[in-house]
Formats: structure tokens, C-alpha cells, sequence
């Protein structure tokens, strides 16, 4: 059975087609800087690599790109479309309407529209991605994955928010976490990689990319999660603050006349590791500097640091104990010096890094000194794989 994934984003489309359920790569890629006239087109198949670059107008413009490319005869991935058995489709937020992976209908069309509020810079591209396959393959199914649904079981008490609960019951305002496909790939993996039953794991999750989410694991499902009512809360993040006080965002809208648009885009948009550095969204640019002697840069890590560490212990408290610590996403899973701050002088929690092992990590692996007690591990996280599986299971 051919799954096609998608994850269509707000300046980006991303897909996999995997053979199931062997899980078998047929082929991959991407569309970058959507909306420009210099995007690009990457397609990966059959250890060949494509790279075009191109006027790509929107959405629909890129995936009708990618799909006739891969039905082109000196490529040779599809001979049609019709070979795409399901078409799974990463949707972020849908509120408390659906705790899994649900077949898509026009009710769940309208569900996921409903929910823009919750996501306004994810489920309007998610939503887009829904519609230009519906009319592309229209009696092909589709399988939506939500992202907050591994976080669906946590206890009441850690998804309430202490306002009047009135709020909760008009509005559902509460904590949702996010990075849960991301989070069920990462659990699983782990417990492979430990050879352990992962029903019996205390797991402390750091999901560290763009974003960034920390989640605490045991009994088999999440349990806490750092990410609330939105992707905002938590850990700092690349241009999200993480946690702040709400007060003092109230301060300075009054001080500096700031709307609350404007303060949605600075808490958003120009805030976390960018925003204390002044340099870049983009972490690498940020060690760069820190190793040149950069204060600000030095800051902006040790922020984040320390906040990361702060989760892990309250995380290691909250679930009586801990086995493991896992890293994946783009800084989790590539920044030696990160993983190093964040794992240093924890041997009060039973915490000791390899730093050997840390430094000449290629892919994934064990990280931990040998007399550790809680292991550390780095997981290559694959989302597509993780909606395939679920997109797989509703069908069959």
C-alpha cells in the first residue's frame, strides 16, 4: 500500500511516499519558499536527488509540482496518481473535537476550519493541503494525524489552566501540547534503542528545533508537556519566548502602545534565542557567536539551557523518578555543545553525559557515560514515518 504524507505549511510543503507496512521509502522532498519566484523543488528518489528552482505561486501550484514530477517517465516513482493508496495529512490543532488519527470528512473538513483560532499560522495551510488533494483525488481516502492527539490522555489536572473555569468550559482554554507525532516517534524509538518495554519507561522528551517542546512519558503515554494552550508556552524557543509572565506582557502593551497583534508577533515571531541574541533565528548562527565571544549569544544559550533543565527536573519529580533522556529535532538531534549544556552537572538526578560519545554521535545512539543510571539517548525523529503508521491503521 503507497501512503503518500503530506505536511503543507505555511511557506513550505514537505512529503514522503512510503510503501506499507513495510515502511519503505519510495521517494521524498520538499518545496521551500513558497510563494516566491525563487522556490525550491527537492525531490528525493532511488539515491537520485533533484533540485529545481522556480516561480512556485502557492500551495495548490506545489503539490500539483510534485505530483506530476513523480509521475514523469524518466523518473519513474508513479505511473499515476491512482497508485496512491491514502494520502495521511499533518493537521496541528483540532481542540478537544478528536483524542487520535480520524478518517477525513467533510465534518472533519469543518472541524479543522473551525479551529484556525487555535493555529492561525498551521491549520490554514494544513486545511489547504486537505483541499487541493480532495480535488485532485477526490475517492482517494484521507487520513488526518493530529499533533496534539499524543497528548489527548494527559490528567486533568496538568491540562488546567488556575482561571475561572468558566473559560475552560466556553472556550476550552486549556493545555493541548504540541510535537505529538514527533513525541510518539521519539518514544518508540528510544525504547528500541534501550531495548526496554516503553509501557515501563520514565521518559524526559526534549523535541528541540524551530520549535520546542519538553514532554514527560510514563505508563506508556504523555503524561506533561511543556507547550499549552498554543505552541507559545514553555521552553525558549527560536523566536518564541516560552514561558513569561503574563503580567509583564500586559506592562508593556501599556508602556509601549503595543496591540495585541503586534505583542501575538513579537511573543511569536521575535522573541526566544533570537531575541535575547539579536542575531538569528537560527541556533548555529548563535553557538557561531558564543564561540567568538558573543555575550548576548552566550545569554540567549544559557537561557534556554537552564529552562530546559528546569523542565527536567520538575518532569523528574512529577513522575516519580526517571530512566531516560531523549533529544530529537534539528538542535536536539545536531547541536553537540546544546545537549552537552543541558545534561552538565546533573549527577544529583543520576544524570552523566558521555562527552566523547556526545562529540562523534553520527545518526543516533547512546550518549551516556557508561555508570549512568539514566541513560541519554538521540533519536533521528521521522514525523512521515509516524503518519504513515497512523494513516495505515485507519484504512486497513
Amino acid at each position: 500500500m503507497k501512503i503518500f504524507v503530506l505536511n503543507s505549511g505555511g511557506s513550505s510543503v514537505k512529503f514522503k511516499i512510503l510503501e506499507m507496512p513495510a515502511e519503505e521509502e519510495i521517494a521524498s522532498g520538499k518545496v521551500e519558499k513558497l510563494g516566491s519566484s525563487d522556490a525550491i523543488f527537492h525531490l528525493n528518489y532511488n539515491n537520485n536527488k533533484l533540485k529545481e528552482i522556480q516561480e512556485i505561486k502557492n500551495h495548490g501550484e506545489a503539490i500539483n509540482l510534485i505530483l506530476e514530477t513523480l509521475i514523469k517517465p524518466e523518473i519513474e516513482i508513479l505511473n499515476d496518481y491512482e497508485e496512491i493508496d491514502v494520502v495521511g495529512h499533518r493537521v496541528v490543532h483540532a481542540g478537544e473535537n478528536f483524542t487520535g488519527s480520524v478518517m477525513i470528512d467533510q465534518e472533519v473538513i469543518d472541524t479543522i476550519r473551525d479551529s484556525f483560532d487555535l493555529a492561525p499560522l498551521h491549520n490554514p495551510p494544513n486545511l489547504k493541503g486537505i483541499e487541493i488533494f480532495k480535488e485532485i483525488l477526490p475517492g482517494t481516502p484521507m487520513v488526518a494525524v493530529f499533533d496534539n492527539a499524543f497528548h489527548a490522555e494527559i490528567p486533568d489536572y496538568v491540562r488546567t489552566y488556575a482561571i475561572p473555569y468558566k473559560y475552560y468550559e466556553k472556550h476550552a482554554v486549556r493545555r493541548y501540547g504540541f510535537h505529538g507525532i514527533t513525541f510518539n516517534y521519539m518514544t518508540d524509538r528510544a525504547a528500541e534503542i534501550l531495548e526496554r518495554d516503553k509501557n515501563e519507561l520514565k521518559l524526559f522528551s526534549l523535541m528541540l528545533g524551530s520549535g520546542c517542546t519538553a514532554n514527560a512519558f510514563k505508563n506508556g503515554k504523555s503524561f506533561e508537556v511543556s507547550t499549552g494552550f498554543t505552541p507559545l508556552e514553555g521552553l525558549v524557543q527560536s523566536t518564541r519566548s516560552g514561558d513569561i509572565d503574563p503580567a509583564a506582557v500586559l506592562y508593556l502593551m501599556r508602556k509601549e502602545n503595543i496591540s495585541i497583534d503586534e505583542m501575538d508577533r513579537i511573543l511569536n515571531s521575535e522573541s526566544g534565542w533570537k531575541g535575547i541574541s539579536g542575531i538569528s533565528n537560527d541556533f548555529r548562527k548563535i553557538v557561531e557567536a558564543y564561540q567568538q565571544g558573543n555575550e548576548m549569544a552566550e545569554l540567549a544559550i544559557n537561557t534556554a539551557v537552564h529552562r530546559a533543565q528546569k523542565y527536567l527536573g520538575a518532569y523528574t519529580a512529577v513522575m516519580g523518578g526517571l530512566d531516560a533522556v531523549v533529544f530529537a529535532g534539528g538542535v536536539g538531534e545536531n547541536s553537540v555543545l546544546l545537549r552537552e549544556k543541558i545534561c552538565s552537572d546533573l549527577e544529583h538526578l543520576n544524570i552523566k553525559l558521555d562527552k566523547k560519545l556526545n562529540q562523534n554521535l553520527e545518526g543516533e545512539g547512546i550518549i551516556s557515560a557508561a555508570d549512568s543510571r539514566v541513560k541519554i539517548v538521540v533519536v533521528n525523529t521521522d514525523e512521515e514515518v509516524v503518519i504513515a503508521r497512523e494513516s495505515y491503521n485507519k484504512v486497513v
